[in-house]
Parts: structure tokens; sequence; C-alpha cells
């Protein structure tokens, strides 16, 4: 058993693993049980899961686990976004929600996730603790598989989201929408929630395709080359690409414009503050875009800086009064909804600010970016032979000709500089990964500081 312990980890979302290597059933099934000795008996659990091989046959066979323990679970009677299986278990009053998800992982890969009684990534604390319960009691898994209650947790999912959206004032727009579902679980339930409205949606990539047709379903824009392309040439007011498991979005404005999440983000404090008068601050984490500051600024809300990671937005978003919190890779969270990403209602939001407006994406984005700054954002990962984090006293004080005015380092070392560029390093916890971050109000001047990044770690020794 130890040896099972050795091999299932959590890190920032999750236990990732390669299918048939370390991701199995045996290893599902005693992380299920040490799931059910943290819950104890008596308790009820939903369980979901993506498009991927076998991820019925995972979900299901960790819900046999749970009813051996006298667990209720409450399984997904299809493939589901992982926050549909939040929000029930949020609404339903639940003790716990496991995603079968590897999220934005290639197809080799598949996951589990813990979510909290208020459908919101589990903590440190409560992953800490399922860990340290792997093995430590027998593995029940004697209940009938015909025994497992199998629910639609899509409906009510859908049926929230209608109301919450203005579809009063949708209703007669005829925007056109392309949606980029990457194969995953988002499939076209946006469709489901702009019926009866004239928004003219398009999807592609909808189907089920457990290998991704080769790729890895994740929104980053050398991912999404047919959804610019096609936004482009059959001139769609806006394009949409949903993650793996459909809690994470990318976004595309007319004439082919990749809009990075970082600024997704900003739209949406922008859209709820101003057009639905949403109060409450806005979150981002320490690699996110000074644009967010410039809007908090002007707003007059609160802005909180998290370490990289949802779970940190999640607990803020139960505890304090915030419109929007997000992170760079496309996780976006919003008041009065669950404390969680959701690329179904962020996209749906997206659409909803065009009709407030009366504007396609490529107008609001340009006025945007006049107003609060232009910045690009840069992102490279240097695999490196042992893991080290570059050394704070050997860093320099000048980057580029820009004084460096501020060093933040609660998570990763972040130089900001005078003309609000900024440089940041952050070292994978998990594997020698060195992460490096850009940010400036130029593309050339952002890729020459990743550029001196790479000099900077090489003269470390890394």
């Amino acid at each position: 058993m130890s040896n099972t312990a050795s091999q299932i980890k959590f890190g920032t979302d999750g236990w990732r693993a390669i299918i048939a290597d370390t991701y199995t059933f045996e290893n599902v099934k005693i992380l299920s049980q040490a799931v059910a000795d943290y819950l104890g008996s008596g308790k009820r659990v939903a369980v979901g899961y993506d498009t991927r091989f076998m991820s019925a046959n995972f979900a299901e066979a960790a819900s046999v686990v749970l009813k051996s323990n006298g667990i209720e679970a409450y399984l997904s009677d299809r493939p589901t976004p992982t926050p549909a299986l939040s929000f029930a278990v949020k609404s339903l009053k639940l003790d716990l929600g496991i995603m079968i998800t590897a999220s934005h992982n290639p197809a080799e890969y598949n996951g589990f996730k813990i979510k909290n009684s208020s459908g919101g990534g589990a903590s440190q604390e409560i992953t800490r603790e399922v860990e340290g319960l792997i093995g430590k009691s027998p593995l029940k898994d004697n209940a009938s598989a015909d025994s497992i209650k199998k629910v639609d947790i899509i409906k009510d999912y859908i049926k929230f989201i209608r109301n919450y959206i203005d579809l009063k004032k949708i209703k007669n727009k005829k925007f056109r929408v392309l949606v980029d579902s990457m194969y995953g679980s988002g499939d076209s339930f946006i469709a489901e929630v702009l019926k009866g409205t004239n928004i003219r949606l398009e999807f592609m990539r909808n189907t089920i395709n457990p290998s991704f047709a080769g790729g890895r379903p994740e929104p980053v824009e050398e991912n999404l080359k047919e959804l610019k392309e096609r936004v482009r040439k059959e001139k769609f007011d806006l394009g949409i690409a949903l993650d793996g498991d459909a809690d994470r979005i990318a976004a595309v404005a007319c004439g082919g414009v990749f809009i990075h999440p970082q600024k997704i983000l900003g739209l949406l404090a922008l859209h709820l503050n101003q057009d639905r008068h949403f109060s409450g601050g806005l979150v981002k984490t320490i690699c996110g875009s000074t644009m967010m500051d410039n809007i908090a600024e002007f707003l007059g809300i609160k802005l909180y800086e998290t370490p990289v990671g949802f779970k940190y937005i999640s607990n803020l978003m139960e505890t304090e009064d915030i419109v929007a919190g997000g992170e760079e890779a496309g996780g976006m969270g919003v008041k009065g909804y669950i404390p969680e990403r959701d690329g179904t209602m962020a996209g749906l939001l997206l659409i909803e600010m065009m009709v407030y407006r009366n504007k396609n994406m490529l107008k609001i984005l340009n006025e945007t970016e006049a107003k609060f700054g232009k910045y690009y954002y840069v992102r490279q990962d240097f695999h490196l032979k042992k893991r080290v984090e570059p050394k704070k006293e050997n860093l320099p004080n000048q980057l580029l000709g820009k004084q460096v005015v501020d060093i933040k380092d609660y998570d990763g070392i972040k130089l900001i500089c005078e003309d609000q560029s900024w440089l940041m390093f952050r070292g994978s916890g998990t594997e020698p990964i060195m992460r490096t971050y850009a940010e400036a109000k130029s593309l050339a001047r952002a890729k020459k500081l990743l550029v001196l990044a790479k000099a900077i770690i090489l003269k470390d020794g890394v």
C-alpha cells in the first residue's frame, strides 16, 4: 500500500496520471476508499466524469467504493462539465464531489478532482488528509454497480444558468457565436441555455473523441488555429473555446483576434459591475495582468491577489464579496454562483456583454484596451535537470533598462519595473520545470523579458 500512496499525489487541481500506468482501477478505488475514510458513513457524494477514455467506468468504480462504505453516491448519467458537478454538490447540499477528469491534459491522462461541500476546489488541508488515509484501511468494493443511483445533474445546472443570464435582454439579438468544445464535456450545453433566443450559435469539435483528435483540450492560442480562422473568415462576432472539462475558457474576437484569459477576466468585471450593477472586489493571481489593477482602480473596487491556483480564489469567493475572480489559465468565477470556475458561464456572460453594449467583442476589447492599457502577456516553461529556484539575491535590480521597483516572492519571484512591465519565475511543485511569465506594454519587450529570464536561469546553473 505504501507504493500506492507514493503514486497518488494531489497537485494544484487534483491527482492526474497516465491511464494504465499509475492511473488504474486499483488506484482509483484505493483513493476512493481514502475519501470514504475521510468522510465516514452516512454522507452523500456526487460523482461526475468527462469524455476521456474509460472515464465513465472509473467514475462507476469510485461510486461502488463509496456505496460499499455506506456513502450515498449520485453518479452522473452522462459526461458532464466539472462546474455542473460542483453546482450539484452545492445545490443538493451534498458533503463532497468527485470529478473524474484530467482537464486539459493529453488523452493518455485521467484524473481525480475533489470538490468541497460548497462546490469549490478542495483545500490543501483536505487533500493532504485524504492522502494520509491512502492504504490505511482495507478496500471495500462489494456493492453492486446496479445499486448506484444515476442522476441527471445537467438539468438543474442549465436551469440555474438560464435564470442567471439575462435571457430577456438577449432574446432578440442576432450575434453570431462559434463555440469550440475541444471534444470535451462542455459539449453544446450553451445552446440549451440560449434556447429560444436569436443568438446564432455554431459548434465545432463538440462530439466525443477520447483521443481529442491527437491534440490536447487546452484552450491556449496555439490549439485554436481553426477557431481563429473560422471566426475571421465567417465573420463571427465572438468565438468561445472550452477546455476538456469545461471549467476554463479562451475567446476569439471577430477578425480572429485571440483574447487572452487575463483580458476576459477584466471584461467580466466591467460587465458585471457596470452593466449588471453587481458589487464586489476583483481577484487575480500573482501572475495576473496589470490591467486588472487599472480596472479595479477605475471601478473603485478592492483588488485581491492570491497565489497561483483557483482554490485560493475559491476560498476568497466563500469569505469575501467578490464580483469576479480568475487565473491566467482561463478559469473564471463570478458572483452569485458556485465558488468555482465555469467556462460556459464566462462565455455566456461575454455574449451578454455584447448584447448590453450592442457591440461585437472586438469593439469592446479595443475600447477596454484604449482605456486601461494594452498589455502583452507571454509565458515560457523551461525543463531543467533539477528543481531549483533562482536566488533572490542574484536577481538584477534593472530589467532591460527599467528599474525594478517592487519584488513579490510569496509564490515564486516576481520583479516589477517602473514602467509596469514585469518578469516572474515560478517553479513547478512536482516537476523540474521553471515557469517564466512576463508582461509589458509592447510585445517586443515582453518577449525580450523571457529571453532575459532564460539567461538568468542559466546563470544560476539550473
